[in-house]
C-alpha cells in the first residue's frame, strides 16, 4: 500500500469527521501497488445504514483531504444500502483494502 501511516491516519480521520465513527474506509486501486508509481488515491467508504446527501459529504471529504494532503488527485466512492452498484463499485468492493 503507497500510502503513509500518516496519510492513513488522516483519510480516515476526515472520513470518519463527515461521515460518522459508523463507516470503513479502503484504498482501491493503483496505490494498493507498492511496486507502481503515482496514480491518484481511489478510496471506498462504506456505510450499513443510509447516508444522506452522499454527495454533498463525498465532495467536503475530497476537499478536506485535499488541504489535509495536498493538491493530488483523489477520487471516493460511497455505497450505502441505497446504492445502485455498477462495475466499478463492485471492483472496488471485490479488490479494497481496510486502511
Amino acid at each position: 500500500m503507497r500510502l503513509t501511516d500518516e496519510q492513513v491516519v488522516i483519510i480516515k480521520q476526515a472520513a470518519h469527521e463527515v461521515f460518522g465513527d459508523d463507516v470503513s474506509v479502503k484504498l482501491f486501486g493503483s496505490r494498493l501497488n507498492d511496486s507502481a508509481r503515482g496514480g491518484d488515491i481511489d478510496l471506498l467508504v462504506e456505510s450499513t445504514a443510509s447516508i444522506e446527501d452522499k454527495m454533498q459529504k463525498m465532495l467536503t471529504l475530497t476537499a478536506r483531504l485535499q488541504l489535509r494532503l495536498g493538491d493530488q488527485p483523489i477520487d471516493i466512492l460511497v455505497v450505502d444500502p441505497t446504492t445502485s452498484l455498477n462495475p466499478v463499485h463492485r471492483h472496488a468492493m471485490k479488490t479494497a483494502q481496510v486502511l
